[in-house]
Formats: structure tokens, C-alpha cells, sequence
């Protein structure tokens, strides 16, 4: 009541603006929050899944490319020929130089795999030459930790991040050691993996990736300065110095970020690399950001210009209504003999219109009344009007179904048996969806509604499309959830008919078991692939809360079904590419109507 009140004695222009604003302005801005908070949650979640999919990605091509020099070092720790040339006593610089000429398969390999760059070997050997293929190494050489750790690890292949002495860049090399000799003395092989092709992986991705030793040093990356650098120079938390795998939030370089790390164990390694990407939020739903403001913008403009036409409505509403007041307080001073004209034909010309009329006819009180029922006759009678045109413009299902009876007969008149056989199924079909509740219904009602389908698909695709029902005796008044098989069958045609020219043949098998029924529809089309089937298993497979719940198909059907009697009555699909596809579930013999 205070409300009511106090909204009566506010003026005309308050009130508008107040309505318009509770009825437009606050939902419109609501509506542009929850919906610019969901677009920019969809976009971060796309590019979470890209950023996922990416990484590993440029694991497996990693992998792919550190196999290479994986191999080659396993031929040459067990190749006698090099360790023969290594470790040779020579007796002049000339026959040195002829073992190193006649020796060419590291120079082959070079050449032939263009995964590698250059392959040194390390044995020590004071007859021998350095020709950046054998090198005899110094006592810095034989300091350094990735040299040491090589003759620990006992012939296992590390990873690392080493000087080549050619030209001093740091590259990702394949440490090994190797037995040299028989009495135990070890060389230590390193090969270098391509700088190009390894950036040549990571150039194509288009967020912040970077491969890391177990030193959190930067071996490859696709942007230039952060190689040779180690994680803990980069802006970031702990955890990715230390994580091996998965995914968290952070901050880097004081922004709002997503990293995803994946772990890259080589075989016969004692030591492994990382995958990490990285990804700004705020890089990431720029885009969107930029719709939201253009949005922003122009929802910002229409409220504006809604207000101002709000404004002049309720500005020109106003001045009529208070002209129409002053001409009211004249005439209870006495001054009957005055009359006003307000144009327009809206509510208050029409009021102002009907006070001058009172005014005319204040001396005759019969002809007061008179008038006064005379206009009510005439405001009942368009009302009554407005009903009826009202009452008349209504589609409603009868007259639908009416229509279609209509055409239905002039088809059978035509003799169009095909066209009224389908107009018939079409309106059953329109009149069961119609009636459908949310109980269940007997078997029967929903095996006709699924013939009518087959019935108008076979109107369709003629004599493409065969079917059969069948149905165990006593199972015809067993309940079951309206709309359980036909989305299944459409599945079938779907994927078994418009995919095989020859067409298909439906069928729909319901057998009683101990437990209760067992529905079966199957098809003989093109079938899933394994991976396919594992896909849509695994989806059917996901709990019913974390689904939307507005979809179709079997994923409806499923959701329905595990709901009403548990995950025991779910979905089962069986596949086979080129053979068909089944799907079978069963409903409790004690089920009852809901």
C-alpha cells in the first residue's frame, strides 16, 4: 500500500523515468554483466583447451625430433670403428689426419638427418687432433657438471643445455658416455639438436611455449629472449620451477596468467625436459574485451536516446495533463462557459474532449446521464469488440490440427493417398508431442508415435528406408517415459541412412529380461570408428549435473534414463565402421508412473 501511494503521488515525469528504468535499464545492464562475464569465461576456457591441446602438441613433436639424436648415439656407443679411431695411439699428425678422413660416418649422419647439427665425441687421447668431431678435452672441458655427470650416469643420455666449442652458442645437446676401451677408460659423446627445427615447432605456436632442462634453464623457445635464461629470471611464482605436470593460475609480469606444464621423459635418459605455456588473460580476451565495449557503446547510445524520447513522451504527456488541470480549476471557480482544445486522440485529448462535452451538458442533467451511458455502451461495445479480434487472431493446436484435417481430406479427394497418409502422421505426430506430459506412457503410445516417424521418413526416402517392430507379447501397457525411443531412431537414420546410398533398414527390438524390458534399436549404416564410439561413450558416461539440461538426442534420452532408474538403465552403443550400430537400455519391471 505505501508503495502504491506513494507511486500515486509522484509526478508523471518521476514516475516514467523510474518505470523505465526498472523495466529497461536495470535488466538490460544486468543481462550485459551475466552475459560479458559468461563470453569472456567461454573465451578463457577455449583457449585453456587450445593451449592444452598445444602443448602437447609440441610434446609429441619434441619427442619425435629428440629421437633422432637418441638413436645416432646409440649406434655410435656401440660402433668399434669409432672408438677405434677415438682412442688409437698414432704415431704422426699424418696418419691422424688419414683415420680422420677414412672415418665419415659422423658426417654422413650430419648430412643425412637434418634433425642434428654437428656430433662431437670426447676421448682423451694425446695423440690425437681436434678436427671438432674428436676432441681431445682439457681440464675445463672435464669440469664442467654435464660432462661429469655423463661418466656417472654410466651410458645413459642426458639433456642439456652445453657450449659448442665451434662457435660458443649454447644449444640443447645428447650427453652419453661411452666405454672407450677395455680397461675401462670412458669418452663422453655429445650431439647437438637442431636449433631450426626445433624452433621451427615452437614458431607455430601462438602463445608464450618454452622447453626447459631439469636446470629450469630455457632450451628452446619461440620467443628469442627467453633462451638460455633460467624460470627463475621470469616473473612467475614457485610452482613452475618445480611442477612436472598439469596446470594453474599465476601471475606473470604482473599479469593474470594460465600455465600448463607437461613432462618429456626420453627413454634410456636420466634426466628429462619440460613443456611450458604460458598465456596472459588479459592478452586473451582482448578481442572480447573490444566487442564488450563496442557492445557497451551502443547499448550505451540506445539508452540514451531512449531516455530522451522517454523524456519528451513524458514532457508532452505532462504539459497536456497539466493544461487540462489548470482548465479544471477554472471551471470549479465558476467559469462554466469555458472550453479547452487539446489535440491528439490519446486518453487526455480524448478526456479533454469529453470535460468540454460535461460542460456543454451541465444544464440538462438527463442529457448528462444520457450521454454518460451512451459512452459507456460505446466503451463496452469496443472492448467487447477488441475480445472478440483477439479471441479470432488466436492459433491455438485445434485449429492446427483442424488445418491439417482439412488438407488431409482435399488430399484424399485429389487422390494424393501418399500426401494424406502424411499429413495424417505429421498431425498424430504434432498431437502427441502437444499432449505429452511428464508421466509416463504405455509402450504402445510410444512405438505408434515411433512408426508415425518411420512412416513419414519413409514418405521421404521411399523405398530407402525399411523398418521393423517388434515387440514381446504383454509388454504393450508396460509404462515408459514419453520420447524415450524415437530420438534414438532418428540417431539411426541420421547416421545409418544419410550417409549409405543404398539405404537402411531400422530396427526396434523390445524383449522382456529378468530385470524388466530391454529396448534395442540398431541400424546397418556406416557405423563409428573406435575412436569415435570411446568419445561418445565417455561423454554419455559424464555425470548428469555437469550436462546442460536443455539438450536433445541421446544425450536426453541417457540423462532421463539414469535419472528415473540409475545408471544400471543407461545407454548402451555398440559399433562396428561399415557394419552399423546398436544401442540398447532396459527399464525396471518396477516402474511406475510418475
Amino acid at each position: 500500500m505505501f508503495f502504491i501511494r506513494m507511486m500515486n503521488d509522484m509526478k508523471m515525469k518521476k514516475k516514467l523515468a523510474i518505470t523505465f528504468i526498472s523495466a529497461a535499464v536495470l535488466p538490460l545492464l544486468l543481462s550485459g554483466l551475466f552475459l560479458t562475464g559468461k563470453l569472456r569465461e567461454i573465451v578463457i576456457n577455449d583457449a585453456f583447451i587450445q593451449l592444452a591441446n598445444n602443448v602437447e602438441r609440441v610434446r609429441k613433436r619434441t619427442e619425435e625430433l629428440i629421437k633422432v639424436p637418441l638413436n645416432i648415439s646409440y649406434r655410435l656407443t656401440i660402433d668399434n670403428r669409432m672408438k677405434m679411431v677415438a682412442a688409437q695411439k698414432y704415431e704422426s699428425y699424418a696418419e691422424v689426419i688419414q683415420a680422420y678422413r677414412e672415418y665419415t660416418d659422423i658426417r654422413d649422419y650430419i648430412q643425412l638427418y637434418k634433425e642434428i647439427s654437428s656430433i662431437r665425441v670426447y676421448v682423451v687421447n694425446s695423440g690425437a687432433l681436434n678436427n671438432w668431431e674428436f676432441i681431445q678435452p682439457d681440464n675445463t672441458i672435464m669440469a664442467e657438471a654435464w660432462y661429469k655427470e655423463a661418466i656417472e650416469q654410466k651410458g645413459l643420455a642426458g639433456w642439456n643445455l652445453i657450449k659448442d666449442e665451434r662457435n660458443g652458442s649454447q644449444q640443447l645437446s645428447l650427453i652419453r658416455s661411452f666405454p672407450v676401451d677395455s680397461l675401462g677408460e670412458k669418452g663422453v659423446l655429445a650431439i647437438n639438436v637442431d636449433k631450426q627445427q626445433l624452433r621451427s615447432i615452437l614458431d607455430q605456436e601462438s602463445f608464450t611455449t618454452l622447453i626447459v632442462d631439469d636446470r629450469n634453464r630455457v632450451v628452446g623457445s619461440n620467443e628469442a629472449e627467453f633462451f638460455g635464461k633460467n624460470l627463475s629470471e621470469i616473473d612467475g611464482d614457485e610452482k613452475i620451477l618445480s611442477r612436472q605436470e598439469g596446470s594453474y593460475n599465476t601471475v606473470v609480469n604482473g599479469k593474470a596468467s594460465k600455465v600448463i606444464i607437461a613432462n618429456l621423459n626420453p627413454e634410456n635418459s636420466w634426466n628429462g625436459l619440460r613443456i611450458i605455456s604460458i598465456f596472459s588473460v588479459s592478452e586473451i580476451t582482448r578481442d572480447a574485451n573490444q566487442v564488450i565495449r563496442l557492445g557497451a557503446v551502443v547499448i550505451t547510445v540506445s539508452l540514451i536516446f531512449a531516455v530522451l524520447l522517454i523524456y519528451a513522451s513524458a514532457s508532452l504527456l505532462s504539459s497536456r495533463l497539466l493544461r487540462l488541470s489548470k482548465h479544471m480549476s477554472k471551471v470549479g471557480s465558476g467559469a462554466w462557459e469555458t472550453y479547452l482544445q487539446i489535440d491528439g486522440k490519446d486518453e487526455v485529448g480524448l478526456l479533454s474532449k469529453q470535460f468540454n462535452a460535461l460542460l456543454r451538458s451541465v444544464h440538462d442533467l438527463v442529457q448528462e446521464v444520457q450521454e454518460t451511458n451512451h459512452q459507456k455502451n460505446l466503451v463496452e461495445q469496443r472492448q467487447n469488440e477488441i475480445k472478440f479480434k483477439m479471441l479470432a487472431s488466436q492459433i491455438n493446436p485445434h485449429f492446427l490440427f483442424n488445418s491439417l484435417e482439412s488438407i488431409r481430406m482435399e488430399a484424399h479427394i485429389r487422390r494424393q493417398d501418399d500426401i494424406a497418409e502424411a499429413v495424417w502422421l505429421l498431425s498424430t505426430l504434432l498431437r502427441s508431442s502437444l499432449e505429452a506430459g511428464n508421466g509416463n506412457i504405455p509402450l504402445r503410445e510410444e512405438l505408434e508415435r515411433v512408426r508415425c516417424y518411420l512412416e513419414m521418413q519413409k514418405f521421404r526416402y521411399e523405398d530407402r528406408l525399411e523398418y521393423r517392430l517388434t515387440v514381446d507379447p504383454g509388454l504393450e501397457e508396460h509404462p515408459v517415459p514419453p520420447f524415450i525411443i524415437q530420438p534414438l531412431v532418428e540417431n539411426s537414420i541420421v547416421h545409418g541412412l544419410d550417409n549409405r546410398e543404398e539405404g537402411a533398414v531400422i530396427k526396434v527390438e523390445v524383449k522382456r529380461i529378468p530385470q524388466g524390458v530391454q529396448v534395442k534399436v540398431c541400424d546397418n549404416g556406416a557405423g563409428f570408428p573406435a575412436e569415435r564410439l570411446a568419445s561418445i561413450r565417455a561423454e554419455l558416461a559424464v555425470s548428469v549435473h555437469e550436462q546442460e539440461s536443455q539438450r536433445i538426442g541421446m544425450r536426453n534420452v541417457n540423462d532421463r534414463l539414469v535419472m528415473l532408474y540409475g545408471t544400471s538403465s543407461a545407454l548402451s552403443i555398440g559399433s562396428e565402421p561399415g557394419k552399423g550400430t546398436y544401442i540398447t537400455f532396459f527399464i525396471p519391471g518396477g516402474a511406475t508412473n510418475d
